[in-house]
């Protein structure tokens, strides 16, 4: 009992937690300038390394050891502490605030966790955490170096992708979106899920064959349909409930969201094969081939 009041305090109660706002004075990162030069750079270091590697001549994966297993061990201890934070503070800002709802037209939880009342500031639990799941995408942002330096296919497209999802996290702040807690919590509990297996496999340990495909796949496809429920959610409380706040930056997100769609549609559906990474031993496997690709038996005996 004493170690859940103590998980509850700092995750949730603190006085850093509670007392937190989002503001250029106070959070690092918190700026567009900033935002926008991260990005930029981001871009730009991804092409100069990208030449590097051409000017090099360099064509087959660079080994990284255990780096990429140890990324992924970090990307999934943070994420899962992020996910336990969020929803800690969750349940502690309904406690506090539910006594507002009424002002607010906020029916039920459910309605809380979609459409913050218009007016929202950016600031209190909720928010800490949104805060450090924005700080925890620029971690993230390393698998399109790793993807550049192994040389994987649609390198590019992952940088897209992760750069929107830094855009997003920031306007989730800058904004006081709704709907941003659910968001987190699919997206840090999908992050524990796949980053575990990766540093599960990524250390040696034995997974069956083509785990690695469903675990990624059906996280990501878990992700897109709670958001696609969810953002149905926001528009019929929106304009059924006296409006949500960020709906501007919701709408912005949406595009956005619409242009992940594409790249996650062209990543593992448009293309003939799906690769799947090896951790292990760092080779990249086939797991999906379509008729067409399929070589005939005896090239196949004569490359194994």
């Amino acid at each position: 009992m004493g170690s859940r009041k103590g998980i509850t305090f700092y995750l949730a109660e603190h006085p850093a937690i509670v007392g937190f706002r989002w503001s250029p004075e106070k959070s690092w990162g918190s700026t567009w300038s900033f935002l926008i030069y991260s990005i930029a750079l981001y871009y730009a270091a991804a092409l100069i390394l990208h030449l590097l590697l051409h000017i090099f001549r360099r064509r087959r994966p660079i080994p990284l050891g255990p780096i990429p297993a140890l990324h992924s061990l970090a990307v999934a201890l943070t994420s899962a502490t992020i996910f336990l934070g969020i929803l800690l503070s969750s349940l502690a800002e309904i406690r506090d605030t539910r006594w507002f709802w009424r002002r607010t037209q906020t029916a039920t939880p459910l309605h809380w966790f979609l459409c913050f009342p218009i007016g929202t500031r950016p600031s209190g639990r909720v928010f800490f955490w949104s805060y450090v799941f924005y700080l925890s995408r620029f971690l993230h942002l390393m698998r399109s170096f790793f993807s550049i330096l192994r040389r994987r296919p649609n390198a590019f497209s992952r940088l897209f992708a992760h750069s929107a999802l830094l855009c997003m996290s920031f306007l989730w702040l800058e904004f006081s979106q709704s709907f941003q807690v659910l968001a987190i919590l699919s997206s840090t509990l999908a992050h524990v899920v796949v980053f575990g297996y990766r540093f599960w496999v990524g250390v040696g340990l034995p997974a069956a064959d083509g785990a690695g495909f469903v675990v990624v796949l059906g996280c990501q496809l878990a992700v897109l349909c709670c958001n696609l429920v969810c953002h149905f959610g926001v528009i019929l409380l929106h304009f059924g409930r006296g409006g949500c706040s960020g709906i501007g930056a919701w709408l912005f997100n949406s595009v956005l969201n619409t242009g992940l769609l594409f790249v996650f549609l062209n990543f593992y559906f448009l293309k003939k094969g799906i690769e799947e990474e090896d951790f292990g031993n760092g080779r990249q496997v086939k797991k999906l081939i379509t008729a067409s690709e399929e070589p005939p038996p005896a090239a196949e005996k004569k490359d194994q």
